[in-house]
C-alpha cells in the first residue's frame, strides 16, 4: 500500500463521534492557523453528484443493490483522491487533510453488505492515510448517541453495528501491517477528552516537524 503523507483519517462506528471529532479539531486548526500548517477537512461520502447520491441510497427505504453502493462508493473515493481539487493534490501541496471515513468504512460496511473480496478489489489502488484514528465505541452506547438524529440511514441499527466494530477489530492490524500508524482512542469519553487526546496524535504527524 502506497501512503499518502499528509492525509489522516477518522473512522468509527455510526454514533462514534468522527463528524464531531473533525469540526472540533477544524475550529481549532481555524483559531491557530498561523502557527500551524494549511488544513482541509473533508468527508466520505462528499457532497459532490456522486455522494449525494449514494446518501440517497443510504436512506432506510432505498433500494440500491448492495453491489451499486459499493461501486458509487469507490467512484466517489476516486474524485476525491485524485479529482483536480483532490486530496492528493491538496497534500503533495503541503497541507494537512483529515477525512471523516475512507476506505476501511468501505471494506467493512460494504464487506458485510457484499462480502470482503468486492470492496477489497474496488479500493486496492487507493493509497493509505499516514495516520487512521479508530473511535472506539460500545454500539448499544453508540445507538443511545443516534437517539432524535431524525430518519436513520440502513447501516443504523445494532445488530448491523455490532458487525461493524468486529469487521474493524479484524482489518486496522491489517492497515498497520502495510505502514499506516494506526490509533485507538475511547470514543465513549466525553468529546472534550477525546479532541485532546485527538489533537495530540494530529501533532505527532511528520508535517509539523517542517
Amino acid at each position: 500500500m502506497k501512503i499518502l503523507k499528509n492525509f489522516a483519517v477518522f473512522e468509527g462506528l455510526d454514533g462514534a463521534g468522527t463528524t464531531t471529532q473533525l469540526n472540533i479539531l477544524k475550529s481549532f486548526f481555524l483559531q491557530n492557523q498561523l502557527s500551524l500548517p494549511p488544513f482541509y477537512t473533508t468527508f466520505e461520502p462528499t457532497d459532490g453528484c456522486i455522494g449525494k447520491l449514494i446518501r440517497s441510497g443510504l436512506r432506510e427505504n432505498a433500494v440500491f443493490d448492495p453491489k451499486t453502493l459499493a461501486l458509487l462508493f469507490a467512484a466517489d473515493r476516486n474524485e476525491h483522491i485524485f479529482g483536480p481539487e483532490g486530496i492528493k493534490k491538496r497534500c503533495e501541496a503541503g497541507e494537512l487533510v483529515v477525512c471523516d471515513r475512507y476506505v476501511p468504512s468501505s471494506l467493512v460496511y460494504q464487506g458485510i453488505t457484499c462480502g470482503d473480496e468486492f470492496p477489497a478489489i474496488l479500493n486496492k489502488d487507493f493509497p493509505g492515510p499516514e495516520l487512521l484514528i479508530f473511535f472506539d465505541i460500545d454500539p448499544e452506547t453508540a445507538q443511545k448517541r443516534m437517539t432524535g438524529r431524525g430518519k436513520k440511514e440502513i447501516y443504523e441499527n445494532l445488530n448491523f453495528q455490532l458487525q461493524v466494530r468486529r469487521h474493524y477489530k479484524n482489518i486496522l492490524p491489517k492497515f498497520a501491517e502495510q505502514g499506516v500508524r494506526v490509533e485507538i482512542l475511547d470514543g465513549s469519553l466525553a468529546p472534550e477528552e477525546v479532541s485532546k487526546k485527538v489533537l495530540d496524535l494530529i501533532k505527532k504527524m511528520p508535517i509539523f516537524e517542517l
